[in-house]
């Protein structure tokens, strides 16, 4: 893969992203299976430490509390 230019802003990594994405579909199948793991791992990190039952509800509150989000 090779850069045109080097991208500095986000507008440019979108560009990047989707003129490579034509080239290569299986960039997204990738991309994807990376956030599907992140996900999940987020979904067994805060389920574990505030239990499966309102844990997205506590997960939000922990992020807030941590500025996170």
């Amino acid at each position: 893969m090779k850069l045109k230019k080097v991208p500095k802003t986000d507008e440019d990594y979108v560009i990047f992203y989707a003129e490579n994405l034509k080239i290569n579909p299986e960039l997204f199948k990738q991309h994807k299976e990376i956030i599907d793991s992140q996900v999940k791992s987020s979904i067994s990190l805060f389920g574990n430490m505030f239990g499966n039952k309102n844990f997205k509800i506590e997960a939000r509150k922990y992020l807030k509390g941590r500025k996170l989000v």
